[in-house]
């Protein structure tokens, strides 16, 4: 066993195209397929999961920054790329790294704009993004006018795509409310192709949106559709058919035997020793994304096909199990969620969201790449 490569975070390439292939099962032929890799391809590693997506099938890539694209661009990632936030200071890397900006404001179209009007480029791809609802940034109705204005003015850009964001396709109670942003959706970027002369690619439908509208309201696939969480295998409607993409994992590096008068494990000394018991220490902390209500037997995690509880606070570097009654020694395998724990178990004794807890993992966990 090769200790440096633990603790480390398992990308299954089989997981990843099984899910990439259900997604796309629901869609029309014709429908082309956006991944979202931001945040560190939502923590499971970009460059890795980008790599292993340029032969799934995948049509265009989205990061929120700038920097991320860039990352992705120096490892040979050569998709067509969306990124969705940036500033004055990072126009230059976009167009050097031949990246696509979202625009959402008449202050960046014009930062840009000056940009490429300084350095003669023309036609240069934007995406503008509409606010249907989620409320966040994007145009709203009222600024149309003055958007289509300083477009039908202006060589140097080029509409590739209108797009907008779901605020609850999430969830069935808000489907009323999805169905009005859709509608108006339709009804702005109609009102903003007519004013083009040519109607530039449409995207709506998020994972949720994906998963529970694509099939029902195929109207709303439009040219393209956004997929997030549900590429690593988080989705929102129970049963669907996704596999997990990560695992986290680490190994034990020692096992202890305590004794009552022994007293307590850990920081503070919470963690108390009653019987005879088994103790195995594995190095992963809080640094590298083991949130601290996980321990004090908050949390049980796997080793050898048994799940056993944290004990005592949780390091900086580490943290404890109870093993007793488990055969467990040096050098085995712990997982902290893949197939058992899974992700969404941990996130729920958060009190959070699946997302949080994987886009928390440190970049100090290897990223590997398994079949």
């Amino acid at each position: 066993m090769n200790v440096s490569n633990y603790p480390k975070l398992e990308i299954s390439r089989e997981n990843l195209k099984y899910n990439i292939a259900h997604f796309k099962s629901k869609l029309k032929p014709s429908t082309k397929l956006l991944v979202l890799l931001k945040a560190n391809g939502y923590g499971a590693g970009s460059v890795e999961v980008g790599r292993l997506i340029k032969r799934m099938g995948v049509d265009y890539v989205a990061v929120a920054f700038v920097n991320e694209g860039v990352e992705l661009r120096m490892a040979g990632i050569n998709l067509p790329m969306m990124v969705l936030t940036w500033t004055r200071e990072a126009v230059e890397e976009i167009v050097e790294y031949d990246m696509e900006p979202g625009v959402t404001d008449m202050r960046s179209l014009r930062l840009l704009h000056d940009y490429l009007c300084a350095n003669n480029i023309h036609d240069y791809p934007v995406h503008i993004k509409i606010d249907t609802g989620m409320h966040r940034v994007g145009f709203v109705e009222e600024e149309l006018p003055e958007l289509l204005e300083f477009l039908a003015k202006d060589d140097y850009i080029k509409v590739k795509s209108i797009y907008s964001h779901l605020a609850g396709a999430d969830e069935e109670c808000f489907d009323e409310f999805t169905l009005s942003q859709a509608e108006l959706f339709e009804r702005l970027s109609n009102i903003i192709a007519e004013s083009l002369g040519y109607m530039p690619m449409r995207h709506l439908l998020n994972t949720a949106g994906i998963e529970r509208l694509a099939e029902k309201y195929p109207q709303y696939q439009y040219d393209m559709v956004r997929l997030g969480i549900g590429t690593y295998g988080l989705v929102t409607i129970p049963g669907e058919d996704v596999r997990p993409v990560v695992s986290l994992k680490t190994e034990v590096i020692q096992v202890k035997h305590l004794d009552p008068d022994d007293g307590t494990v850990g920081y503070s000394r919470r963690g108390k020793i009653t019987r005879p018991s088994e103790i195995a220490t594995i190095p992963l902390g809080y640094a590298d994304g083991i949130d601290r209500r996980l321990g004090n037997g908050a949390a049980r995690f796997m080793v050898n096909g048994k799940m056993v509880p944290t004990i005592g606070n949780i390091c900086m570097d580490a943290l404890m199990l109870d093993v007793t009654g488990v055969d467990v020694k040096a050098g085995d395998e712990v997982t902290i969620f893949g197939d058992a724990p899974r992700l969404e178990e941990i996130s729920a004794i958060l009190g959070t969201i699946p997302y949080e807890v994987l886009v928390g993992i440190s970049s100090r966990v290897n990223r590997v790449v398994v079949k």
